[in-house]
């Protein structure tokens, strides 16, 4: 698995960084193909002075699989809470992506069109 971090105006704490990596390695239990070398998994951080402080981080969590890329965007507290959220949100894409890519018969993939 292939974890790429871009981060803007935001520095990992040591703990950040393994509960991150923790938190993403969950989603190959869903999914064999992320662990493929043709996938990859970027992570985009990005710290906004907002008036909000429950917003202030932005994290995008994007996923590239073969013939199909997953995307989830979060904006909370902490990086944590950020990732957790978008872990929520890719649960179901990568379920979909599963029924449609990686079943066998033409059947499944006359619905996933």
């Amino acid at each position: 698995m292939h974890i790429q971090h871009y981060e803007k105006d935001y520095r990992y704490t040591d703990r950040e960084f393994l509960s991150v990596a923790r938190k993403l390695g969950k989603l190959a239990t869903y999914c064999k193909r992320i662990k493929d070398t043709g996938s990859s998994i970027r992570i985009d951080v990005e710290n906004r002075a907002t008036q909000k402080g429950r917003d202030k981080l932005k994290v995008g969590v994007t996923i590239d699989l073969l013939k199909k890329t997953l995307h989830a965007e979060s904006r909370k507290e902490t990086i944590v809470e950020a990732v957790d959220r978008c872990v929520e949100k890719l649960e179901p894409q990568l379920a979909r992506y599963k029924q449609c890519h990686m079943e066998k018969g033409k059947s499944s993939r006359t619905r996933c069109a």
